[in-house]
């Protein structure tokens, strides 16, 4: 019960305060992951590998260190608090949803490509839509559920060396000539940590459906779409998330300058700028079903010891 009590001060503390404005140690670790690169770089799977656990082991050992003082569960609820992203989420997809709503395709444009890799500048109403319903679906994991996973089962340790190695694969995972195998011990690193997470995650957003006909159309269009998306994780996600929702994403999309077609995700119409907060709300409830699934944990725990 003390996880649950640190998860839920940790969420009211985002849900508060938000990320902080300036000073976040996910920015300062990303210009250090820079700078690493600018010296350490190679065209090398083991010089990638090398360079990811000099990065994250010391962080991760402060984080043991910390939670291991007298009073340790205060720098435990801070440093999850800083890996959780919930309140920005719902930030950046309101903002999106109200600009189209508005009728402003360039600003859309502009707050989307801070979710997203793929090229936003010449991307219309249907397909901003659909890029942010898919970020919010794969954030909801990423920035959200994820931290929570490694939290119940680490504590600060391995909220940090999760969160670290996330940001990683995202400035070094991609299938670039520069990042195939520099940044491959990065990705596959990243694809083992959130296996259970994603698949956590998928579940919740079916359970979160509202419907059971939404449910059962999200637990079909994983089972039937997920592994045909080119992550192992963001596809059961998505496709989860997509078919609670009764929409459809993926399709064509463009990244670094490179078309590329993408399956199917979901079932019905294409998202529309109404289906952002509908992903938001979902997001919610699914956050809603993890923390009743803790509780009752929790008390199973208790019952048997």
């Amino acid at each position: 019960m003390a996880t649950l009590a640190g998860i839920l001060a940790a969420l009211a503390l985002d849900r508060l305060l938000g990320e902080p404005r300036r000073g976040h140690p996910l920015v300062a670790f990303g210009a250090l992951i820079e700078a690493v690169e600018r010296r350490g770089y190679a065209d090398d799977r083991l010089r990638g590998a090398l360079l990811l656990a000099l990065l994250v082991l010391p962080f991760t050992l402060l984080a043991a260190l910390a939670a291991a003082l007298p009073g340790g569960w205060l720098p435990e609820v801070v440093l999850l608090y800083l890996a959780v992203g919930w309140r920005s989420l719902g930030e950046h997809g309101r903002g999106i949803a109200g600009a189209l709503q508005g009728g402003d395709l360039g600003e859309a444009r502009s707050r989307v490509a801070f979710l997203v890799s793929r090229d936003t500048r010449e991307i219309d109403a249907t397909e901003i839509s659909k890029a942010t319903v898919e970020s919010l679906l794969e954030n909801g994991n990423d920035a959200v559920f994820a931290p929570l996973f490694w939290f119940a089962v680490a504590g600060a340790p391995g909220v940090v060396a999760y969160r670290l190695v996330n940001t990683l694969d995202a400035m070094w995972g991609y299938r670039t000539d520069r990042y195939r195998r520099f940044g491959w011990a990065a990705a596959r690193l990243d694809d083992g940590l959130n296996y259970i997470p994603a698949r956590c995650t998928a579940l919740a957003y079916a359970l979160a459906a509202g419907r059971w006909a939404g449910a059962r159309r999200a637990l079909d269009c994983w089972r039937r779409q997920g592994r045909a998306w080119k992550s192992p994780n963001a596809g059961p996600v998505m496709a989860a998330g997509a078919g609670a929702l009764g929409v459809r994403l993926g399709g064509a999309a463009v990244y670094h300058g490179q078309p590329q077609s993408r399956p199917d995700l979901g079932q019905g119409p294409e998202a529309a700028p109404a289906d952002i907060p509908r992903a938001l709300a979902l997001l919610d409830r699914a956050l809603g079903v993890w923390i009743l699934g803790l509780l009752i944990t929790g008390l199973l725990t208790i019952l048997w010891s």
